[in-house]
């Protein structure tokens, strides 16, 4: 089954989530789901990747919303011999001293074509290994420092050894996030100099070598979340895999900082939209870091309403997104509304059958949902109760929530309660329903049943953001703080609606730029203008459906990244 996989190079992309299917547990959110659709367009365009992440046995947690609006959180886990293949090859690290042997499980990710990518799921959990050691696959990001530290350790190192023990020619390794960056020490490790070709003064590694290997791209605008480890530590659980100056050199003074270590041993660095390539290199000025924008695998985010009408009327847009620039001319408005009637249909009975909760076909629906933390601010919409409630007495709506909160973000965890008594307060005004344990399922219907995409986070602090691409293969427009993806991808009334302004001293005033657009434009639109409306429907799809997906995103990488 390997052997079909094995006959060229290919690209090993690394990753610590991957989103494959709803009922396999290794991935938790954004970057896992950006990981998933980035394999399923390089299978389709039959670019030869192989990914390599964690088995993830325990998942991330199934979500329960109790009485009171907390999240609760329960094991979620998945049996990867339902799934994939176990392969006979294993592998050892060394952690804490210890030995630690690595298997891995196969899985074959089959293309909306006839591609297909190899992706493989490193596993601790053998007999061979201490029953501490076990675990390390077990829980996606959970745990401690030292917890993470020894994931990335397998992650990297030994997801490294593990494509050289199945026979793997690999031409270059991309690091999707700082999670993977300890590869880079193996291959500096491997290209080490012997004594004799060191001069004094000169690096005990062919780094030019490893740089000219490494492909990086950074998701995060935030100095707080890039993974950092303190040298105790990691001489503690990795020992001296390479000598600690280098490493402070490569990784930072104070801390190993594994974003820097990926900047510093990567040929390529790219960010995952324009403005987040300019915030990270303000972030780490010196360094060169290219935009990539983020994009959204078409077929997967399509519903099927919508795939049957492009396939009518756009023979070949799954294979080729850009043919969806003659949505505008090429399909007829009542096509357009009948496909969307059917998805907001399904979104609706799901929202009955769940929430208990009875949507109204009739009127619009406002959908937000996301991982639950604090800058992504989803309780902006409900800063001022009393506005929104005259808002809808004018101009009825309706509003789906969801998403997680990170077991150990409070924060999170209290906008889920507190989003949750809005709820109540507005029953008698607004009908609100918040679908729990939030997964790809779920977020197909919802980016496909809304009426309106809302996205409001705290800029700059939005890398991307994918939720809202999703959402213009489904002619749903957004309406957004103009960060991350949606600077590029607002025409302002065309593809949908921005709240605010770019500048970062209006994030102040973004409650009441949020009621007066809905207020003045997009609900009055909706209630007054059929026609008009769906020709915002149109061009969400024509102009950024067209451009925000993973196939161009894809075969960006393929002409800047990898073919070097």
């Amino acid at each position: 089954m390997l052997d079909e996989f094995l006959h060229g190079p290919r690209i090993a992309y690394f990753s610590m989530e991957i989103a494959l299917r709803s009922d396999i547990r290794t991935y938790s959110g954004g970057l896992g789901i950006l990981a998933g659709d980035t394999l399923r367009s390089a299978a389709d365009l039959e670019i030869p990747l192989v990914a390599v992440t964690l088995v993830s046995r325990e998942g991330y947690f199934r979500q329960e919303i109790d009485a009171r609006g907390r999240q609760v959180e329960h094991p979620d886990s998945w049996q990867p011999q339902e799934w994939a293949t176990s392969l006979g090859a294993k592998v050892a690290v060394t952690i804490e001293g210890r030995t630690v042997w690595i298997g891995c499980w196969l899985y074959v990710l089959k293309g909306h074509m006839n591609g297909r990518q190899p992706i493989l799921l490193l596993d601790t959990d053998l007999d061979e290994n201490d029953p501490g050691d076990r675990q390390i696959t077990h829980h996606l990001y959970g745990g401690d420092d030292a917890y993470r530290l020894k994931q990335e350790i397998v992650l990297g190192i030994g997801g490294i050894r593990i494509l050289q023990a199945l026979g793997f020619e690999i031409r270059e390794y991309h690091m999707n996030e700082g999670h993977s960056a300890l590869l880079a020490l193996e291959l500096l490790r491997r290209y080490a100099y012997t004594e004799e070709d060191i001069r004094p003064g000169e690096s005990l590694y062919d780094i030019p070598r490893v740089r000219d290997l490494c492909v990086f791209t950074t998701h995060t605008p935030v100095e707080a979340g890039h993974d950092k480890f303190g040298y105790d530590l990691v001489q503690r659980i990795l020992g001296d895999f390479v000598d600690l100056t280098t490493l402070k050199r490569l990784a930072g003074e104070a801390q190993l900082n594994m974003t820097r270590l990926a900047l510093n041993l990567s040929e390529y660095v790219n960010g995952v939209a324009k403005r987040h390539a300019e915030i990270s290199r303000q972030m780490f000025p010196g360094y060169r870091v290219h935009a990539v924008t983020n994009g959204v695998h078409p077929y997967t985010w399509t519903a099927k309403s919508f795939v049957t009408l492009y396939n009518r009327h756009l023979p070949g847009w799954c294979h080729e997104p850009e043919l969806l620039v003659r949505a505008e001319c090429c399909i007829a408005d009542a096509a357009i509304w009948e496909a969307h009637e059917q998805a907001k249909a399904a979104l609706i009975e799901t929202v009955r059958t769940r929430c208990g909760i009875e949507l109204k076909g009739d009127l619009p629906i406002l959908g937000f949902a996301r991982r639950m933390t604090a800058y992504k601010r989803p309780d902006l919409l409900f800063s001022d109760l009393v506005r929104l409630k005259a808002i809808a007495r004018q101009w009825p709506l309706q509003i789906v929530l969801a998403g997680k909160a990170h077991p150990r973000d409070v924060a999170g965890k209290q906008l889920i309660e507190r989003l949750h008594k809005h709820v109540q307060e507005l029953s008698a005004a607004i009908l609100i329903a918040y679908v729990p344990n939030y997964d790809m399922d779920v977020a197909l219907q919802m980016v496909s049943g809304v009426d309106v995409w809302v996205n409001t986070p705290l800029r700059p602090q939005e890398a991307s953001g994918t939720s809202g691409m999703k959402a213009a293969f489904n002619g749903v427009p957004s309406l957004s703080v103009l960060d991350g993806w949606w600077i590029e991808g607002c025409i302002e009334g065309i593809t949908g609606w921005a709240i605010g302004d770019k500048a970062e001293a209006a994030n102040g005033g973004d409650a009441q730029a949020l009621y007066d657009k809905l207020e003045q434009v997009v609900l009055p639109l909706y209630h007054q203008s059929r026609s008009g409306w769906i020709a915002v429907m149109k061009g969400a799809i024509s102009k950024n459906a067209s451009f925000f997906n993973s196939h161009r995103m894809m075969r960006r990488y393929a002409a800047e990244a990898y073919i070097r």
